[in-house]
């Protein structure tokens, strides 16, 4: 199950010790931000549509963001 939480939810989820998060926005583009919580703050990587993303925590996964948006 997919739960939509808006991005000013994500020092919430630090304070919380949410070690790992994929934040997926469609607008204007597809993409992937994927957040890995280090002493307390999250290293953020941004996928963009067009690339394979390669993400490794909390479990590995390979896909291009853009087959998010087809219908």
């Amino acid at each position: 199950m997919a739960t939509i939480i808006p991005a000013a939810a994500v020092p919430l989820y630090a304070a919380a010790g949410i070690r790992h998060y994929w934040r997926v926005e469609l607008d204007p583009a597809p993409r992937v931000l994927a957040g890995d919580l280090h002493a307390g703050t999250y290293d953020e990587t941004e996928h963009l549509a067009g690339a394979i993303a390669r993400i490794e925590a909390p479990f590995l996964v390979s896909f291009d963001p853009a087959v998010l948006a087809r219908r």
